[in-house]
């Protein structure tokens, strides 16, 4: 008989921890959970309350949320499923690489160690998600970079590492531009005062708000 799934909500609750830190190099704090989950203050406080409880997080006198080192095996074996289950939509089922994130969050509870070694062998054993971003259980030579394209001057010269990959109005406009993971950049213009870069994606020039080229981190 089929595993039963019975901890998806904790296992989304870990996920978002890793994201938000190892991913993307912020501070966890529980509301900041709580807003990427869609769940109330009362909710979350609960959550890691029973996280705290199955020694899978901790929190310090500033309330700031850590892994431990059982929290970051799980959070890393679901992201691994998470991403390849991106792998494969886009790559050899044909999806729009905008809707990959959403669907694959669909799919990675239903990946099984059973299934998960056939996967990676009709993948050939890929590195990175279709947003840039390193499966979990590869050596990978490149530490994620810190910087976004919004830190960048004029005639900066980069190229995009990965995108923010948990908003599909964001990445339908990536998509439509051309900004993907491995494209050159040049920064044309930085108007600080409208709050836009000018910048040129394989000879285009796009015009993006602050917020969303700080939702790209580009090479250090």
């Amino acid at each position: 008989m089929p595993k039963q799934v019975t901890n998806v909500a904790s296992d989304d609750a870990l996920t978002t921890i890793y994201r938000i830190n190892h991913d993307e190099g912020d501070e966890v704090i529980a509301a900041r959970v709580a807003e990427r989950l869609g769940i109330t203050p009362a909710s979350i406080a609960g959550m890691l309350s029973r996280l705290t409880r199955d020694r899978l997080v901790t929190m310090d006198a500033k309330k700031r949320i850590s892994l431990t080192s059982a929290g970051m095996a799980r959070a890393e074996e679901m992201v691994r499923r998470h991403r390849l289950a991106e792998c494969l939509l886009v790559n050899v089922m044909g999806l729009e690489w905008w809707r990959a994130y959403e669907e694959a969050h669909l799919m990675e509870h239903s990946i099984s160690e059973v299934t998960e070694p056939l996967i990676v062998r009709l993948l050939g054993n890929p590195a990175v998600s279709p947003f840039g971003y390193p499966i979990p259980g590869h050596a990978h030579d490149h530490p994620l970079s810190s910087r976004h394209l919004s830190d960048l001057a004029n005639g900066d010269v980069t190229r995009v590492q990965r995108v923010y990959e948990e908003d599909e109005e964001l990445l339908q406009l990536f998509d439509k531009e051309g900004i993907r993971p491995g494209v050159e950049v040049e920064v044309k213009e930085v108007a600080v005062k409208r709050g836009t870069l000018t910048v040129a994606f394989d000879g285009r020039t796009v015009v993006l708000g602050r917020d969303p080229a700080r939702r790209i981190w580009v090479e250090a």
